[in-house]
């Protein structure tokens, strides 16, 4: 028999394993970038209208400002985070701009700036907020203490997110700010962050084979094409 304090009995645990459960239901392999993904970020960047990329850098970005943008990006302060579909195409995408550390020693940036993008084709899956969830994840377990995000004030979708986390919402004008206050690591934050990093890395080695697969049959149906032309055209 369970104790009344089991959780499993316990009617204030119940919302909270609803929640858990519906994030492992719908987990998203979200992997971290690296100057090799360069050429599939600025892809996905170029992929985007007129309006998401006035949206997402606040000015309608032409391909050469995207290319510079991609090439400025430094993976060894900074991080970024990308969903890739199964045909290995970056779907959406997230930097997490750290802020200048002081001169102290060890000294760590006191916060952390958030911008996102997703393909229109991918929207409706919640992939936004799953790449800021993580944006948070790992921003506290390196000690930022702050997330910031300046957008427009018409970009509803992000300003939403940063509401439903509980960021403090500032606008004036056409402009709108979010702070958010992270909460600070723990040892179970890391975890977190290590289990997630690992599954979504089997994950894409998991459709690099898949797409090596798909090649390979491809070009054997291609292949038995060409010799069935051949049998026809021998038998003529």
């Amino acid at each position: 028999m369970q104790s009344p304090g089991n959780a499993i009995d316990s009617p204030a645990a119940q919302p909270e394993r609803r929640r858990r459960a519906r994030r492992a239901h719908s987990w998203v392999p979200i992997r971290s970038l690296a100057p090799r993904h360069r050429e599939r970020i600025l892809a996905h960047l170029q992929q985007l209208d007129e309006r998401d990329r006035y949206l997402r850098f606040g000015y309608i970005a032409a391909d050469e400002q995207l290319q510079r943008y991609v090439e400025s990006l430094d993976f060894t302060r900074d991080e970024v985070f990308g969903i890739f579909n199964r045909r290995l195409q970056l779907i959406a995408l997230a930097h997490l701009a750290y802020g200048p550390r002081s001169a102290a020693v060890d000294a760590k940036p006191p916060m952390a700036e958030f911008g996102v993008s997703v393909l229109e084709s991918a929207r409706g899956r919640g992939f936004g907020g799953r790449l800021f969830e993580h944006a948070m994840l790992h921003a506290r377990n390196r000690g930022i203490d702050t997330l910031f995000i300046h957008a427009l004030s018409e970009n509803a979708a992000m300003l939403s997110l940063a509401r439903k986390a509980g960021a403090e919402l500032h606008r004036d004008g056409s402009e709108a700010q979010a702070v958010l206050r992270l909460p600070p690591e723990t040892f179970a934050s890391h975890i977190g962050e290590m289990v997630e990093g690992s599954a979504a890395e089997l994950d894409y080695r998991f459709k690099v084979q898949a797409q090596r697969v798909d090649r390979l049959l491809e070009a054997i149906a291609e292949v038995k094409t060409q010799l069935g032309e051949v049998g026809e055209t021998g038998s003529q």
